[in-house]
């Protein structure tokens, strides 16, 4: 219950685990880059009202556990990320450039999962608990609570 974020008209606790790597996985978010990488992870978190949770950018990719809002999806959401880091990093590191020449630095797609502090099992439990459910049609687990 405490780590519950609330929004306008929401309280949630959704929280990603994103990992997305290099164009060819080239080592190359090293020294400079890397710090530079974080910090604009953590510009783009900021904006969007995502909380870093945990993160770690390597040689060849990154990984970060973000507390996000449910209005952005988590495609949303690596978007932000890999767009605006690729266009900073493209524009501020003259290296990266010719490395990149055709202005995309990180390799297409990305891994997501969704991480929270409470299980399926507790949820369907929780759920299978309310009083006064009808039982359902037979069909699926999905019942109506008489008014």
């Amino acid at each position: 219950m405490d780590s519950y974020r609330t929004g306008a008209h929401s309280r949630f606790d959704l929280k990603y685990h994103f990992v997305w790597v290099t164009k060819y996985r080239k080592a190359i978010l090293r020294g400079d880059v890397g710090v530079r990488v974080r910090e604009i992870v953590r510009e783009v978190c900021r904006t969007n009202d995502i909380e870093i949770l945990q993160g770690a950018v390597s040689a060849d990719h990154v990984h970060v556990l973000l507390s996000c809002p449910p209005n952005l999806s988590p495609s949303k959401i690596m978007q932000y990320l890999k767009g605006k880091s690729s266009r900073k990093l493209l524009m501020e590191f003259q290296h990266l450039q010719k490395q990149y020449w055709g202005r995309h630095l990180w390799a297409r797609g990305y891994f997501v999962a969704s991480s929270g502090s409470v299980t399926e099992e507790a949820i369907t439990a929780y759920i299978q608990g309310q009083r006064g459910t009808e039982p359902s049609d037979g069909e699926d687990n999905f019942r109506v609570t008489p008014s």
